[in-house]
């Protein structure tokens, strides 16, 4: 692979209580995925986070989730796609705003925690989540795990779709992310999810929980922005992604 884009979740702070290192974090990635008001961030913090997004010339894009501040998106909801699909054309819509005010466009949607699993699993969220993106916008770029309902349906939506792989989460053998919940399911060593995110890019493939390997075609590699040591990796996986001889750059 020449060339792939680097994104992290980011603008997750909530009114007093802040998360992550935005401003630490963005001076390293090409892509951010800013929380909108549902699971995550508030109307201040979408603004400050575009704002800094545009400093250091990284592509906006909106990371809708489901309704669920208390359990910051994570926990799964009984919710019908007719609902995803009006959630997630809201939160577009709220970040573009600030996108607009900021003299930027929005560049991508990527959903976030729960919902994103969901729709890698389930088709007709899937559905609803590429209906949300293109009716605000067709220009959008749909990022989703690599390989999951979502790519297809955002193809099928007629959308431009970016296939989505993580250098800080580990793999079942099908190619989907190893629940939270699961030991090992993260990769807190810096070094491993930096090793991990190179051969990705470099191989199309990643190491599963149980110690074997799935193949992991993708356009983008994601960083979790609310980690301690996101900062570290983000400037570790950048500078190791070059030394391979792979271009870091937004769609």
């Amino acid at each position: 692979m020449a060339s792939v884009d680097l994104n992290c979740d980011v603008g997750e702070s909530y009114g007093a209580w802040p998360l992550g290192n935005d401003a630490a974090v963005l001076r390293h990635v090409s892509s951010a995925n800013i929380a909108c008001g549902f699971h995550a961030g508030d109307p201040g913090t979408m603004r400050r986070t575009v704002a800094i997004a545009v400093e250091h010339g990284v592509a906006v894009g909106a990371h809708p989730g489901l309704p669920d501040l208390a359990g910051f998106g994570r926990r799964v909801m009984d919710i019908s796609a007719g609902e995803v699909r009006d959630l997630v054309m809201y939160q577009i819509g709220a970040l573009r705003v600030f996108a607009d005010a900021a003299g930027t466009r929005l560049t991508h949607v990527k959903p976030h925690g729960a919902l994103y699993n969901m729709a890698a699993a389930k088709p007709e969220l899937a559905t609803a989540i590429a209906e949300a993106t293109r009716a605000v916008d067709p220009a959008l770029l749909l990022y989703g795990l690599a390989g999951s309902h979502l790519v297809s349906a955002g193809r099928d939506a007629g959308l431009t779709v970016v296939e989505e792989a993580f250098a800080d989460r580990r793999y079942n053998r099908d190619g989907t992310l190893t629940p939270r919940s699961a030991q090992g399911a993260m990769i807190d060593d810096v070094a491993d999810a930096v090793a991990q995110g190179v051969r990705i890019a470099a191989e199309g493939k990643a190491a599963t929980v149980d110690g074997a390997e799935v193949s992991v075609r993708a356009g983008t590699i994601c960083i979790h922005g609310d980690s301690a040591h996101a900062p570290d990796l983000a400037l570790r996986l950048r500078d190791a992604l070059v030394r391979s001889g792979i271009t870091v750059a937004a769609p």
